[in-house]
């Protein structure tokens, strides 16, 4: 992978970056024979084209498309499609761009440099990149470092990647950030009291945990929580084959809430961060949990078992439950959680519920800003009463299928009651088909955009 910027700037050629409102001057800048060359290969500046400009013995530079208005409403990272059609070598950038729409294009050159080569080679794009001046290069390369950290967690198959080795995965970080780290697991999350966790962690023979880790002695506390299920079967009420085939990345909130601390210890903000990830496998066998079975939580409060399929949010509310007996100044929780979040709103875009209107209009400011694409969705009050069974104090899955985003969301706000400010994240945590800077496989949903707002969120 090549996710950083070029050491030196010599012998680079220069990469030009236009729209088709700006070619035409810009050819008029370069010697007549290469304008003319332009010109002859048909280049109009579309999204993501290229035409390379012949030098003596080799390449004298390059010119790339941004493409027109449209075009880059409805696109993001073109100067990453461009990456990779590039020949090898070392370019500049010759762009009229700056602030964050010059952030977003180089950002895009960097994650097209990520490939997933654990299981089969893969080619990595060679052509490299001086960063302009006045660009914070080594903040875009630390996002980069840590998107490729949850790219290459949901990528990883179930196989290779249980509860332990999602342990293991987070201890790395600690130990690389300096960060501490406890991990309970198997029967003792009973004597430790995450009773749900443990329920639907422990028909697997991979034993189910909970991890917990802290980085920072000072400023403002942020404690992230992140669903880690590692694989998902949907218990007894098992799912389907087809929707049993990308449950590998039922852990993209773990793996997103752990790129995302990655990316605040290499910044070094200055805040106290908790990371809280229930780790656990849905399995199916004699000891999995039933439906119809009542189980206890952390909080007290008690859940009707409606769909074993339905497990995230169990795991999650122990997770949450603990966050808040020593409440944060800011709490987000992230989890691949729902199918009726894809319905409402897609697979690339995600949504997001908070306590506070202020911290979500940051995040809808931070959002656009970073071409990390969010909407935000309600907790609604009047659907409380579909997570109430009856029988016990909350139901896991209300019948009628309706308006599901926003009762799981409305059930995992339950367990957070001792702090004021929490925020929830319904990722998919995956790119269906290659685009520019997002090859095909896991992504990350959101955390970019809760790092451009930490600063107005946390005051940093």
């Amino acid at each position: 992978m090549s996710l950083s910027f070029a050491s030196v700037a010599e012998n680079s050629v220069p990469l030009f970056l236009v729209t088709p409102d700006t070619l035409e001057a810009c050819l008029e800048g370069l010697p007549p024979a290469q304008a003319a060359w332009v010109r002859s290969q048909g280049f109009t500046a579309g999204a993501g084209a290229v035409c390379v400009l012949p030098g003596d013995g080799g390449i004298a530079g390059a010119i790339a498309g941004l493409g027109d208005e449209k075009a880059r409403a409805r696109g993001r990272f073109a100067l990453g499609g461009i990456r990779v059609k590039l020949p090898k070598g070392l370019y500049h950038l010759v762009s009229e761009l700056s602030g964050e729409a010059l952030d977003e294009q180089l950002l895009g050159w960097l994650l097209a440099g990520y490939v997933f080569d654990a299981y089969a080679k893969a080619s990595a794009p060679e052509a490299e990149l001086v960063a302009p001046e006045g660009i914070d290069a080594a903040r875009l390369e630390a996002i980069a470092a840590g998107e490729a950290l949850t790219r290459d967690l949901i990528n990883t198959p179930a196989n290779d990647m249980g509860p332990a080795e999602l342990e293991a995965a987070a201890r790395d970080l600690a130990q690389s950030f300096g960060a501490e780290i406890d991990v309970t697991v198997g029967a003792d999350l009973i004597s430790a009291n995450f009773p749900m966790i443990h329920a639907v962690g422990r028909a697997s023979p991979r034993a189910p945990r909970l991890i917990d880790m802290r980085w920072g002695q000072e400023g403002p506390r942020l404690t992230l929580v992140g669903k880690g299920v590692c694989f998902d079967t949907g218990g007894l009420n098992i799912k389907p084959g087809a929707s049993m085939g990308l449950m590998k990345k039922d852990m993209g909130g773990a793996a997103t809430v752990l790129g995302l601390a990655m990316m605040i210890m290499a910044l070094n903000l200055p805040l106290q961060l908790r990371v809280l990830v229930p780790a656990v496998e849905n399995a199916v066998g004699g000891a999995a949990f039933r439906p119809q079975d009542i189980l206890p939580s952390r909080k007290g409060l008690t859940v009707e078992i409606n769909n074993t399929d339905a497990e995230g949010r169990l795991v999650l509310a122990d997770a949450l439950a603990l966050a808040d007996e020593t409440p944060p100044d800011l709490l987000i929780s992230m989890a691949t959680l729902t199918g009726a979040a894809r319905v409402a709103v897609g697979a690339d875009l995600a949504p997001f519920f908070s306590t506070v209107q202020e911290d979500a209009a940051a995040i809808s400011d931070a959002s656009r800003s970073v071409a990390d694409p969010l909407w935000q969705l309600p907790y609604w009050e009047p659907y409380e009463s579909m997570i109430e069974p009856g029988v016990a104090d909350l139901d896991n899955a209300p019948a009628g299928g309706m308006a599901g985003a926003i009762t799981a969301a409305l059930f995992l706000r339950r367990f957070v009651t001792e702090t004021p400010r929490y925020m929830h994240f319904d990722i998919y945590g995956w790119n269906r088909a290659a685009a520019p800077a997002r090859t095909k496989g896991g992504v990350g949903q959101g955390a970019r955009a809760i790092l451009a707002a930490l600063p107005d969120l946390l005051k940093l």
